[in-house]
């Protein structure tokens, strides 16, 4: 169950944090089905550690019934309805072997089908082998991001750190954005083994790397309920 102040918590801030979503034996049962993904073209590697899986769903089928329990639907439904379905899910892991630091942006892109010219639609570009395009910003202010916790998420291991409110303010240019770090702090978003962390995919965000050997990993599943217009196609959907 969300919160008593997640919906003012989420139209005010852009994100909340919820603790102990999903109990440890799920979790488990989550990262052994992770471990035996194949190495194909979905799963980016790294001195032989797997850090990104971008065709999640297909590649570990066993989590689209994980992104449809209810315990992740009842932080969705409430503010997108009951039609809202998974159309992305993404993989990521910070390790020694791979590890990088995210600067400060908005998640601006969607996952589709097929490419269809439709205006309001682009740039284009493809990750892994999957069609990816800009959106319309009224797209992306429907849509919900749940970050999925499947180790703790601390300061020392990459925890996002994201500015509050920041969603509200539409597509930002890079000044718009160097503007507003320098007037408003920032908060970073940690949270423990099991914990979901739900946010608007405009909310600006970053991430340290992190100064921890061991695993950050996550499960990134984006939601949306209505269709794409004119012939375009969720990915995931």
């Amino acid at each position: 169950m969300h919160p008593p102040n997640y919906f003012n918590k989420i139209a005010e801030d852009g994100f909340a944090i919820i603790p102990r979503v999903i109990s440890n034996p799920t979790v488990n049962d989550i990262l052994t089905a992770l471990d035996k993904v194949r190495l194909e073209s979905a799963a980016r590697i790294r001195r032989g550690s797997v850090y990104a899986i971008r065709d999640l769903l297909n590649e570990v089928p066993s989590l689209r019934h994980l992104a449809q329990q209810v315990s992740l639907r009842s932080l969705v439904e409430p503010l997108l309805g009951k039609k809202a379905k998974v159309v992305r899910a993404i993989f990521f892991d910070k390790t020694r072997e791979a590890n990088w630091k995210v600067t400060w942006h908005q998640d601006l892109t969607i996952a589709v089908q097929k490419r269809c010219d439709v205006d309001g639609f682009g740039p284009w570009s493809e990750k892994a082998g999957i069609l990816h395009v800009q959106p319309p910003v009224s797209v992306l202010e429907n849509m919900l991001t749940l970050r999925i916790h499947l180790d703790d998420c601390t300061a020392e291991n990459g925890a996002l750190s994201v500015i509050p409110g920041s969603h509200r303010r539409g597509r930002m240019s890079h000044n718009q954005i160097q503007a507003l770090r320098q007037v408003t702090p920032s908060v970073l978003c940690t949270a423990p083994t099991g914990g979901v962390m739900v946010m608007r995919p405009l909310l600006l965000h970053a991430s340290a790397a992190s100064l921890n050997p061991s695993h950050r990993r996550i499960l990134h599943f984006e939601y949306a309920a209505n269709a794409l217009p004119e012939g375009l196609e969720w990915y995931e959907a």
